[in-house]
């Protein structure tokens, strides 16, 4: 089921009647548009002119009850203000000055001839860089535009505003200067020849909605390669969001991550991700799940990484469908497709079970019917209680990094952040529905980054 996300202002201008109104309004309901909201723009003896501001699915959908409004031919539907679009006019970031330039003595400090000795210093101290430059807080947002969001290969010109957007994320959470780079190219050598060729001047890169298995190998190779933290976020931002509700779901029920059978499907980039980093917090039964079925050491795998889950998980050897595996699961981690499962699978769970249906914006089963069967539900949503979303993880995460001047990122890192935003939740506060922080929780991403720094500073990193 999809539910109304989309918004939009219909301006409607009717002859002027006590009912003119409600009768929109009606119309606009009746066909699944969800009213938040309507504003009076102009009214007379003869018409009246409203603003009704409403969810919808999408913009197709806004124009089909603008259709049904106009079947009424007293009825004019002025224009559709989509406020998505005016949202992006013209980009949403902008490079702004630190320091003021208003004099001739402004400029000969922050551009020639004083630039220079910054320039030697740097030369003969490349480390100064990170003190000296914006390196010390900037970061790369690099895509190739092959899984951007649900729309799949959509290219690097279309990915910029799912780029830009994240930039702007990590600026207003955690105050970090990051940069949309979208690469004309799905070579994977010269993806991984350009970020090295860029990263002298940033102090960490996120690679963002990169296919798999492409992913992989250039995740891989960057961080073997570079001096500065590499973080896919659609595998290890994910990961660790999940974890973090994991640790509070399963003190929910009362169930412990070594005694629980995990059932995740979706084996591409973030189920990799989730798998491996439950694996090393201690989980002992996961059984990974693809559009073939389940993973395991009865069939051999093309993909190395693939092959690696198959190889390392499944201990009961469960040769079958999602939901043969699901029979008895505690938890069930979706990152696939949505509408794969119904309410009478997840009644085979075991009791207390727990349900992350994270596929967007259609998670693998129906929240609403879920809940009735087990314990916690989580979606990736941000209309429904528990949503696993990677900006409680990335923003804070970088900020620790930049500020202890991190060369990598690593496991023990994913997992400090993953506790502190499980401790963002009191004890006093958990309950079913609320499992994980919102997004907008105060000062969260400054307790992830406290942590960071609190755990790796002094060069614990390297």
């Amino acid at each position: 089921m999809a539910y109304p996300s989309y918004a939009v202002t219909l301006r409607i201008r009717t002859p002027f009647d006590a009912q003119s109104v409600p009768k929109a309004t009606r119309v606009i309901s009746d066909n699944g548009g969800m009213i938040t909201g309507l504003d009076i723009v102009k009214s007379d003896e003869h018409t009246l002119t409203f603003d009704v501001t409403c969810l919808t699915l999408d913009l197709g959908h806004a124009k089909v009850i603008r259709s049904h409004l106009q079947t009424d031919p007293d009825v004019n539907v002025l224009g559709i203000h989509d406020a998505t679009v005016q949202a992006h006019l013209g980009g949403k970031i902008e490079v702004t000055l630190k320091r003021p330039l208003k004099t001739r003595q402004d400029l000969s400090k922050i551009y020639t001839p004083g630039v220079a000795a910054i320039c030697e210093r740097i030369m003969e101290e490349p480390s100064e860089a990170r003190r000296l430059t914006i390196k010390r807080n900037t970061v790369a947002v690099v895509t190739d535009g092959t899984a951007v969001l649900g729309l799949g290969d959509i290219g690097p010109k279309a990915a910029m505003p799912v780029m830009e957007g994240k930039a702007a994320l990590f600026k207003n959470f955690a105050n970090v200067d990051a940069f949309p780079i979208c690469l004309d190219t799905k070579d994977t050598e010269e993806i991984i020849s350009i970020v090295k060729a860029l990263a002298p001047g940033f102090g960490g890169i996120n690679l963002e909605d990169i296919a798999a298995p492409r992913c992989f190998e250039i995740e891989r190779r960057l961080k073997e390669e570079l001096d500065i933290p590499v973080f896919h976020d659609d595998q290890h931002g994910t990961a660790v969001v999940v974890l973090a509700a994991l640790i509070n779901a399963l003190k929910f029920v009362d169930k412990k991550i070594e005694d629980v059978k995990i059932v995740v499907s979706g084996v591409g980039a973030a189920g990799n991700a989730i798998i491996r980093l439950l694996i090393g917090q201690g989980a002992t039964d996961i059984i990974g799940a693809g559009r073939a079925g389940t993973l395991g050491v009865f069939r051999e795998e093309a993909d190395p990484d693939r092959n690696w889950l198959a190889q390392n998980t499944n201990p009961r050897a469960v040769d079958g469908s999602l939901k043969d595996a699901l029979a008895g699961a505690d938890v069930f981690i979706g990152v696939s497709a949505g509408n794969i499962l119904t309410g009478d699978d997840i009644a085979t769970m075991a009791d207390d079970a727990i349900v992350f249906a994270l596929a967007n914006p259609t998670p693998e089963v129906d929240p609403i019917v879920a809940g009735e069967h087990a314990a916690v539900v989580a979606t990736g949503r941000s209309d429904f209680p528990n949503q696993i979303n990677n900006v409680l993880a990335f923003p804070g995460l970088f900020r620790g990094m930049l500020d202890v001047q991190a060369e990598q990122v690593t496991d023990d890192m994913l997992v400090v952040a993953a506790n502190a935003i499980a401790n963002a939740v009191e004890d006093t506060e958990l309950n079913a529905a609320y499992i994980i922080p919102g997004v907008f929780h105060t000062g969260l991403a400054d307790k992830v980054a406290a942590a960071i720094r609190e755990e790796f500073a002094n060069g614990k990193t390297k």
